[in-house]
């Protein structure tokens, strides 16, 4: 490959956490193990039954669904848009439809101002991840003024 579709490569990389992204996958997979332990323990205690072993046995599997729905969030550019996948929606936006892309200092992710005057929040550039997310909250802010620079 050579240097320049490496690049282009990068450019449209999708965007994802990492802290973001690590610490939902290990707490969702901690509370299956745990209400499943605990359900099992229940059964011998008491007058635990079925239903509720079930019952621990379906929160924790709520519990992991839901963190592992967050640790799924992401944006990815792609030749016509960005599809931003945060915690509960899906949106496609065109690159013609951003007009800014907004970081400020005490925001916890990206956020982008668009043509309707509507702002949408990109879950998957985030503060938490320090020097990381600014780079990737810039590569961001260069991918959508490259984009609507070529129309």
């Amino acid at each position: 490959m050579s240097p320049v579709s490496d690049a282009s490569t990068a450019s449209d990389a999708t965007f994802r956490p990492v802290r973001g992204r690590v610490v939902p996958l290990v707490m969702g997979t901690l509370a299956v193990i745990i209400c499943a332990l605990v359900a099992l323990g229940m059964g011998t205690i008491g007058t635990w039954g079925p239903g509720d072993q079930l019952a621990l046995a379906g929160l924790g599997a709520m519990i992991a669904a839901f963190l592992f729905r967050y640790a799924s969030i992401r944006a990815v550019p792609t030749s016509n848009g960005l599809v931003v996948r945060n915690l509960m929606l899906t949106r496609t936006l065109v690159w013609d439809e951003i007009m800014e892309v907004r970081f400020p200092d005490g925001d916890p992710w990206v956020s982008l101002e668009l043509d309707d005057t509507d702002v949408i929040a990109v879950m998957a550039i985030q503060r938490v991840d320090a020097e990381r997310g600014r780079a990737e909250a810039q590569r961001l802010a260069d991918l959508v003024r490259g984009h609507q620079q070529r129309t």
